[in-house]
């Protein structure tokens, strides 16, 4: 036997086939680095149309997990395909740095502000804690292949920045939106402070439930309101609410009823007569435990307006009012009405001019005004209101239930609604709600149910509460007059002489700042306003702190790019401010994802201990592998996670990598200036992979135009594993092999090869960042310094319709392809032969697929990988014929075992034997060694 493998091309490359991308990865990010590679970015940009994605910023607290890593990998993948497109495509990444959650990390170590330090002694240790958490995440997401201005991102803590948010405060000022009064606002506990909306968060809780009786003052004068004259009775008159708050009640300023519903009086077991909603009648009294009742009079709630009542345990009298927020869904039908402690009250007590009643103070203790419930915490009095209306004889029933009740985000403890002075962007007002309707129907909603998702929270948000009562934020930088409350009339003027100041020395420049420093011999007269900024607003107003002051962006983004529980928080705060300051939204476009989740469907959680670490998948699979799986996720609902999902991703990781890594293989002494075949001169198949290269470029594209990264992961996953896998680097293996080096049939395949990972390479890159630049690298040919410096390749050759090897041939053929190897495999596991080229296919057709194949003349056999494949006209009189699965399609194997096989080809050929010189080649090979090389048409 001799050895003919010098006589082959075999595939040859320094592409490592094991990636080590837990080592690889962190050198292309020094390389990056050392390239200055988003410097060179910008400046290949400079003429280039913009799009710009602005990032929403993720708190500085703590290290990155499943949830920000999806959010910062989609907006790397839509940043550099856009780059891919030819846009300048800046990303400026940002942090959010005020705020509780920091606040109460820093008063674990040093202590609360006020007591064991000095206020701005605690400011100066939030902004060092901010900064370290900034720059554990800032690594964390380079880690993870994002290239971004990490060395000027924007942090809300910059002097500058902070400056801004006065700027853009003094703007929604100027325009009327803001306003200052005592309205409920949720309010922590904890905190001590009011929240806003988004810092509130649902969970279950069990209340005390209890039904109250609240007499009526002048019988006579109700008993007058029912148009027809109530039948005698026996018994009080009173009208029972029912309540899961009873430590409201000492704040009580009325009683509501549905001025549409209709109420019953009833007599109760003769001791008692009680005013109840109809359609609630039956199940009142049975929770009452009522065995005898009679209907006296019915009449509908507006009759009664005005009616006064007793308050069950204070010595005052409170009005039945009307309400269109009272159902007969639970309850009685009368609601207690305490403005201080709910929105709808507050707005019916506004109505009807009612006072205030607010008796807790800002530690949740009652106030001397509350009698005997002074000095107590608001969460430890309901046994004591429940004891007083037991002997008041108020209480008619008592029970404990659960239900949803808002808890503050952070500390995870239920809030109480409380009216308090604070400051509000009205919704109202200027008609602000209105404005940011309009605007949302001008923006496009990825997914399109994004758009009716912010549209009723905008609907129905209350106004925003914009002011808080704590230390680390910027202030509400205004100036009240002692007597009257009012603004310093040049509070315009005096917003930016403060935010010039914050610009010198951060937020302790107002906090620090002597009144007289500004106002002079005024500032007796004026106190300054200490409450701080709610966060929220902080990046809410990113669009003008970064988009207007950055000269490389611009307003408005094209993309914001968050979580869906977004549209309660970022997107609307955003779209609030934005619509108060310049009367449009800031972005063109919003995406939204999902939240990450196990595949039991259980959030990650440290208790349940299914959380999975980024920075651990990292160091065993790699970041890109991590990528590929963000990539594969539909984002538009729930992302599950778990072990197994991310091995199946390094499977597919490996299949793409391999693929990549035969092309570069077989391109091995490939120089494409001397090489490359035009492509009129490509061998039939070549031009068809190319072609379907660039059918598939065409929809990539487009996937990454429409934000579909799934589909170019399935997309992806099927070329290589499909067509170029099991179709053509499966056929051309022979061909590369076996023909001359610069033989037309070998350097035609590499051409096309060539081509495909030229394409490819740039498909990969927004996704499998560190794999693209890694293969870009071992590309033949003259490139420039990184993947990331180009666009979409553009020479793809196209194939046209009307010529007769087009693309719907070589899917047929690929169809007839797919049965001839089902019946090898069925003649393989029957133990007839071996591998294929141990067969000879005969094929009986109708006379379409008979020319077709004819096409190929005796190339058919290679694009079988079979020894010999012929083509017979089907009639009736074949024999031992197999049926298949495609119409006009017949087919038997023939097995070649005792045909000698070529030891250069392995292919069996009966001419084998016949040259004295090459006794155990082949007549083709010994062509492709000696002569001037076999001749290729098409495979």
């Amino acid at each position: 036997m001799s050895d003919y493998k010098q006589t082959l091309n075999l595939p040859k490359t320094d592409f490592p086939m094991k990636a080590n991308l837990a080592q690889r990865e962190p050198e292309l990010l020094k390389k990056w680095e050392n390239l200055h590679l988003y410097a060179q970015l910008r400046d290949m940009g400079k003429k280039r149309k913009k799009f710009i994605l602005l990032d929403g910023p993720p708190y500085a607290n703590g290290h990155i997990h499943m949830g920000t890593t999806v959010n910062k990998v989609l907006k790397d993948i839509v940043v550099k395909s856009k780059t891919l497109s030819g846009y300048d495509a800046p990303f400026i990444p940002g942090w959010d740095c005020h705020g509780l959650p920091i606040e109460s990390n820093v008063e674990k170590k040093i202590g609360k502000a006020g007591h064991k330090v000095s206020p701005t002694e605690f400011r100066k240790a939030c902004r060092e804690y901010a900064l370290t958490q900034i720059n554990y995440q800032r690594a964390e997401f380079q880690r993870l292949g994002v290239i971004a201005d990490w060395a000027h991102p924007y942090l809300t803590m910059d002097f500058s920045f902070e400056a801004n948010i006065v700027r853009s405060l003094a703007k929604i000022f100027q325009q009327g939106h803001i306003q200052r009064g005592a309205k409920p606002v949720y309010w922590c506990l904890d905190c001590a402070s009011a929240l806003a909306e988004a810092e509130v968060e649902y969970a279950d809780k069990t209340s005390s439930a209890i039904d109250v009786r609240f007499a009526v003052v002048d019988e006579a004068a109700f008993l007058a309101r029912f148009q027809q004259a109530p039948a005698a009775g026996k018994g009080p008159i009173a009208i029972p609410i029912w309540t899961t708050t009873p430590w409201t009640l000492p704040a009580n300023q009325m009683v509501a009823l549905n001025p549409f519903v209709e109420y019953v009086l009833v007599e109760c077991d003769g001791k008692e007569r009680l005013l109840i909603a109809e359609p609630l009648l039956e199940t009142v009294l049975q929770r009452y435990g009522v065995k005898n009742h009679r209907i006296l009079a019915k009449t509908v709630g507006e009759t009664l307006e005005h009616i006064s009542l007793h308050h069950p345990f204070y010595e005052r009298d409170v009005p039945l009012v009307l309400a269109s927020f009272v159902t007969v869904d639970s309850g009685t039908g009368a609601v207690h009405g305490a403005g201080a402690h709910g929105v709808d009250d507050f707005a019916v007590a506004e109505q009807y001019q009612l006072p205030l009643i607010n008796l807790i103070g800002n530690d949740g203790i009652f106030t001397e005004d509350a009698g005997f419930l002074a000095g107590q915490h608001v969460t430890k009095v309901n046994g004591l209101v429940l004891d007083v209306l037991e002997k008041q004889g108020a209480l008619l029933y008592a029970t404990t239930m659960a239900h949803s009740y808002p808890h503050c985000w952070r500390h995870k403890t239920p809030v109480i609604f409380r009216a308090t002075p604070q400051w509000f962007i009205s919704m109202e007002k200027k008609g602000l709600r209105a404005q940011a309707l309009a605007a949302i129907k001008e923006v496009q909603w990825v997914p399109d149910w994004g758009q009716n998702r912010i549209y009723s929270m905008v609907e129905n948000r209350p106004d925003w509460c914009i002011s808080r009562q704590r230390y680390w934020g910027p202030p509400i930088a205004v100036f009240l007059h002692k007597e009257t409350g009012e603004l310093h009339p040049r509070t315009q003027t005096l917003f930016e002489k403060v935010a010039e100041l914050i610009e010198q020395e951060g937020v302790d420049a107002w906090f620090n700042l002597d009144p007289h420093t500004l106002l002079g011999a005024e500032a007796d007269h004026y106190l300054k306003c200490n409450d701080i900024l709610d966060v929220w607003f902080d990046s809410g107003v990113v669009h003008e702190c970064v988009l207007r002051q950055r000269p490389e962006l611009h307003f408005p983004a094209d993309l914001f790019l968050e979580g869906s529980d977004q549209h309660r928080g970022w997107f609307n705060s955003s779209l609030v401010s934005s619509v108060a300051m310049n009367g449009e939204a800031p972005y063109k476009t919003v995406l939204t994802h999902g939240f990450v989740i196990d595949v039991q469907g259980r959030k990650m959680s440290k208790s349940l201990g299914n959380v999975i670490s980024p920075e651990t998948i990292m160091q065993s699979l790699g970041a890109d592998v991590l990528r590929l799986w963000v990539s594969s996720i539909d984002y538009r609902g729930d992302i599950f996670i778990s072990d197994e999902i991310l091995s199946r991703t390094s499977e597919t990781y490996r299949r793409l990598r391999n693929t990549a890594r035969f092309l570069l293989s077989n391109l091995a002494g490939f120089d494409p200036k001397k090489h490359a075949v035009p492509a009129k001169k490509m061998l039939a198949l070549d031009r068809w992979v190319v072609d379907r290269a660039r059918l598939l470029q065409e929809e990539i594209i487009q996937a990454y135009e429409t934000y579909q990264f799934h589909t170019i992961y399935q997309k992806l996953q099927q070329f290589c594993s499909v067509e170029l896998g099991g179709f053509y680097l499966d056929i051309i293996k022979d061909r590369q092999y076996t023909t001359p080096t610069d033989s037309l049939a070998r350097r035609s395949t590499q051409t096309a090869m060539f081509h495909i990972i030229e394409a490819m390479v740039r498909w990969f890159a927004p996704i499998l960042s560190f794999t693209a630049e890694e293969i870009w690298h071992y590309i033949p040919g003259k490139r420039n310094e990184s993947v990331f410096l180009n666009t979409w390749y553009t020479e793809l050759p196209a194939l046209k319709d009307t010529e007769l090897m087009n693309q719907a041939y070589w899917e047929n053929i690929r169809l007839v392809r797919d049965v001839v190897n089902k019946a090898l495999e069925q003649c393989r596991h029957a133990g007839q032969l071996g591998a294929p080229l141990e067969a000879a296919v005969h094929l009986y057709c109708e006379p379409a697929l008979k020319k077709q194949l004819d096409a190929l003349g005796n190339e058919l056999r290679f694009v079988l990988i079979t020894s010999q494949a012929e083509v017979h006209l089907a009639n009736a009189h074949m024999e031992h014929v197999q049926t298949t699965d495609m119409p006009g399609l017949w087919l038997t194997i023939q097995p070649l075992i005792t045909v000698p096989k070529c030891e250069r080809c392995w292919h069996r050929s009966a001419d084998i034997g016949s040259h004295v010189q090459y006794p155990t080649l082949c007549g083709r090979c010994i062509e492709n060694i000696e002569g001037a090389g076999e001749v290729r048409h098409y495979a």
